[in-house]
């Protein structure tokens, strides 16, 4: 409990170095946010992490979610000491808040992974490392501390490699296991289909899995079957491939740089190539079924959280089947177009399994007041995406920084100024739909 709390601080922080003509490093509004974002970073950099599947309905549909809900103050409260943690598996939390998994994050800045989780460490919000990080979860575990995260796990068609990114996880201190189930194939996104542009196929955002023994194992065994230029079939396999071009030759210079070891060195391997195919080869699975999860429970102590559901009879098949959370997702409306936005599917799924696990909601995300919003219709925490990702193209560690420490300042004023002083407090009567 604080007299001043994080947003009053926030507050006095800004206005006081604007008495110096210091202004924040990022802007403070999701909007602004973007659009500076955009023209800071190069097309194919900002497409990838603006762009959502078809038409991009889902996207706008999971912010108009938010605009059908408004927020009814109430007066004359005793506010001046809030408290905006909350606990999460064993964890006490500063806010419902976690910074969500985003891949290939490289590509707006080249700290990466590393920046946001020494970020995270200094605010204490817990991150979820992505399994298509650029860094991999024990370079980021190192510079975190004790400070929680958890690992969101792709179900590769390799349940040996599915399995030893679990032990890793385990040993990298993390806190939960996230299984993104809406994403055992790519949706489609015009947005990257038109500059031709997919991040893994360069080698970006594989990092988890070229510091993987088994990942590395099968790159091996493939480069293994890859004839020498002196064997047979070595001719006809150089005549099946394409001529080379400028963006080839610089798309292979990436792919060595992903790739352990010497720049140099990995040029004249086949490795760094066989990563790229052998991650494209087995990058998820879309056979997995519920009967896998008995699978992967057996093999991790963690708390296993379900992200991407959206159906209420889906989250009590997860809490039956012995998962311990679900995360309320449209992957930022990347997978699904016309999908139900995921703030309309959090009623209902709160409604069918009721207090037997934790509730979590992502996508559409922006603000404190948007943390607030999802929290009273039942969301024990949320997760924030693509502002995060703003801004650390735009400042670094210190961009995250801002962002997470805007967005809690945020919340707690809201809870403040609505006659509230604790999350607990927070229910569906506290708000209007319009």
């Amino acid at each position: 409990m604080s007299e001043a709390g994080t947003g009053r601080r926030r507050q006095n922080e800004v206005y006081r170095a604007g008495v110096y003509g210091h202004l924040p490093r990022v802007p403070t509004t999701a909007r602004a946010l973007q659009a500076r974002a955009k023209k800071a970073l190069n097309p194919r950099s900002y497409a990838y992490v603006a762009g959502g599947a078809g038409d991009e309905v889902t996207q706008r549909a999971n912010r108009a979610a938010f605009d059908r809900w408004q927020v009814v103050p109430r007066v004359l409260r005793d506010v001046s000491s809030r408290d905006t943690s909350v606990e999460l598996f064993g964890r006490r939390l500063p806010a419902p808040l976690l910074l969500g998994p985003v891949g290939a994050i490289e590509l707006v800045h080249r700290q990466a992974d590393l920046a946001v989780a020494r970020a995270a460490a200094a605010t204490g919000v817990p991150m979820v490392f992505s399994n298509q990080a650029s860094v991999s979860m024990e370079e980021c575990a190192a510079v975190m501390g004790g400070s929680p995260r958890w690992f969101q796990l792709y179900w590769s068609t390799s349940d040996e490699l599915v399995e030893s990114l679990v032990g890793r996880a385990e040993k990298a201190g993390c806190d939960a296991l996230v299984v993104t189930l809406d994403t055992t194939m790519l949706g489609w996104r015009p947005r990257d289909l038109d500059l031709g542009h997919l991040p893994f196929a360069l080698g970006k955002g594989i990092a988890q899995y070229t510091s993987d023994p088994v990942f590395r194992r099968l790159v091996e065994e493939r480069a293994a079957q890859t004839p020498a230029p002196d064997q047979p079939g070595a001719s006809a396999a150089r005549d099946a491939q394409p001529r080379p071009t400028p963006a080839a030759v610089r798309a292979l210079i990436g792919m060595a740089r992903a790739w352990p070891g010497s720049l140099r060195e990995n040029l004249r391997s086949p490795l760094p190539r066989a990563a790229v195919e052998t991650f494209l080869s087995i990058y998820s699975r879309p056979s997995i079924t519920w009967d896998d999860l008995a699978w992967l429970r057996a093999r991790t102590s963690l708390p296993i959280l379900l992200k991407g559901v959206l159906h209420p009879d889906d989250a009590r098949r997860a809490v039956d089947a012995g998962v311990d959370g679900v995360v309320v997702s449209t992957h930022g409306g990347r997978q699904v177009d016309r999908s139900i936005p995921a703030l309309d599917a959090l009623p209902d799924v709160v409604a069918a399994i009721g207090d037997r696990v934790p509730v979590l909601l992502d996508s559409g995300i922006r603000s404190g007041a948007d943390v607030f919003t999802a929290v009273a219709l039942g969301a024990r925490a949320v997760l924030l995406g693509r502002p995060f990702a703003w801004g650390l193209a735009l400042a670094g560690e210190d961009g995250v920084r801002q962002v997470i420490e805007d967005v809690l300042a945020e919340f707690d004023l809201t809870l403040g100024l609505t006659g509230h002083t604790a999350v607990d407090q927070l229910s569906p009567d506290v708000l209007r739909r319009v």
